[in-house]
């Protein structure tokens, strides 16, 4: 039987947070609605993070009110959390969805979140690498206590659009820095398949070349990253994410994270006089993965339909920040 390769949807959280014009929450319960019914295994659902420095993700508990009135039993709902206040509003959505809706847990999964660059980090996040992954320290306390599984996002880890093409090295360090700060047994406590590096092309510039050595490179020591511990995050800025999936699958990973309709990509990657390409589009990413000889859960009929239900709310959100 082929191998099965496990499918994360980051649609509603990094496709749409960049969109300038409001997107009704209601709109965004829809999404993950549509895409729940693909059959993708997780889908990225919000962030808790300040709405002052991302409005459009302002309305996550009340996101999460929706969604807990009907979330299906086969799928994995995540969420970013940039710091420990970040962590107790999610755990208080938590509560109040088993509270007033009898759902048991409804974000399984957390997710935070560092760089391989320095400048990046400062920019990103107004702190140093090491700084990021001591805000998430009582984040992992926080979900271990709480039943929580989590992954890390290592940001720029083909290259920076500041610093340029990001050594192997600078990743293999950020991860060293991660494992020794974090129990051991968080990087590969989960038996379901789920990665906990989720390494990001941030800008698209990946190329297959870069994806093999970059997970041989990290997975040349048993002591730091196996590839079943990894997941990719891939932008398809200059059209090479569906090769650089095919490398992936090459080296072992058997996890990746895409959009559908290819929403989102790094506000850095564009320009002025043009927007980016976003993330991998998931109906890409899937077929990529049927043609390599690999298996996924994904419906592509229902995976349609979610395609297009993302571009009419991304049509709508354009028009009304330009009206």
């Amino acid at each position: 039987m082929p191998d099965r390769v496990r499918i994360t949807d980051v649609a509603a959280r990094d496709g749409l947070q960049n969109e300038e014009g409001r997107v009704a929450t209601e709109r965004k319960a829809e999404l993950v609605a549509a895409i729940d019914r693909s059959g993708v295994d997780e889908v990225e659902i919000t962030s808790f993070v300040s709405p002052k420095w991302i409005p459009q993700l302002g309305d996550a508990a009340e996101l999460c009110e929706l969604l807990a009135r009907s979330k299906p039993d086969n799928v994995v709902y995540s969420a970013l959390v940039p710091n420990e206040q970040g962590m107790e509003r999610l755990l208080d959505v938590n509560d109040h969805a088993r509270a007033a809706h009898g759902v048991n847990r409804l974000i399984d999964k957390v997710s935070v979140f560092t760089a391989a660059s320095e400048t990046f980090s400062e920019k990103n996040t107004n702190a140093t690498i090491a700084e990021t992954i001591e805000r998430f320290v009582p984040v992992a306390d926080l979900a271990r206590d709480n039943g929580l599984d989590l992954a890390v996002y290592i940001s720029c880890a083909f290259a920076c659009p500041f610093e340029g093409p990001t050594p192997p090295n600078r990743v293999s360090k950020v991860c060293h820095q991660l494992n020794a700060v974090l129990p051991e047994d968080w990087i590969d406590h989960n038996d379901q398949g789920e990665p906990f590096y989720l390494i990001g092309d941030t800008i698209g510039a990946a190329k297959p070349e870069a994806v093999l050595r970059l997970v041989e490179h990290l997975s040349a020591r048993s002591d730091l990253v196996e590839p079943s511990t990894i997941g990719l995050h891939l932008h398809d800025t200059f059209g090479n994410a569906a090769a650089c999936v095919r490398a992936g699958l090459e080296a072992g990973v058997r996890a990746f994270d895409g959009a559908v309709g290819g929403l989102g990509g790094c506000p850095y990657a564009s320009t002025p006089e043009k927007r980016a390409p976003g993330n991998l589009s998931t109906s890409v990413l899937v077929r990529s993965v049927h043609e390599a000889g690999f298996e996924t859960g994904v419906r592509r009929d229902s995976l349609s339909n979610a395609e297009t239900i993302a571009a009419a709310i991304v049509s709508e959100s354009r028009a009304g920040a330009s009206s």
